[in-house]
C-alpha cells in the first residue's frame, strides 16, 4: 500500500514511529520513499505525491481511503501507543466514532495530514 503524502519528512516522523510500534521495519531500498515491511510480507510506502494539487490536501471524507486499521496485541499495548502518539504528531479521536462489534478495544489516531488509523486490541475476556 502506498500513501501519497504532502510532506514526506513530516509523514515519516509520525508513521515511522507508529509502524515501528506495530512491528514494521524500515526498508531503505527505495529512494525518495519511506518504506516499511512487516514479517507477514505486507509493506506500506509513504511517498510525496509528485502530482499534488496546491491547496488540495488529503481528506478521508472524500471518496477513497477513509482509514487504515491495524491489530494490536493487547489492551495494554493499545493504551501505551495511544498515550505516546501525540509525541509523534498524532492526535487522538473519539473512540466511539466507529463502534466495533465484539467488545474489542479501539483507539483512533489522526496524523497532521488527516490520515486516520484505527488500532484494535482484543477484548480482555
Amino acid at each position: 500500500m502506498t500513501l501519497w503524502v504532502p510532506d514526506l519528512a513530516r509523514a515519516h516522523e509520525s508513521w515511522s514511529w507508529l509502524l515501528g510500534e506495530l512491528g514494521y521495519a524500515p526498508d531503505a531500498s527505495v529512494d525518495n520513499v519511506s518504506l516499511f515491511r512487516h514479517d507477514g510480507g505486507f509493506a506500506i510506502a509513504l511517498e510525496q505525491s509528485p502530482d499534488m494539487v496546491p491547496g488540495m490536501l488529503y481528506s478521508r471524507l472524500r471518496p477513497g481511503l477513509n482509514h487504515m486499521a491495524f491489530t494490536v496485541d493487547s489492551p495494554d499495548a493499545l493504551a501505551a501507543i495511544a498515550d505516546r502518539a501525540p509525541q509523534f504528531g498524532w492526535s487522538t479521536m473519539p473512540s466511539d466514532r466507529h463502534p466495533i462489534a465484539g467488545g474489542a478495544n479501539v483507539a483512533y489516531l489522526e496524523d497532521r495530514d488527516g490520515f486516520e488509523v484505527e488500532l484494535v486490541a482484543p477484548s480482555p475476556d
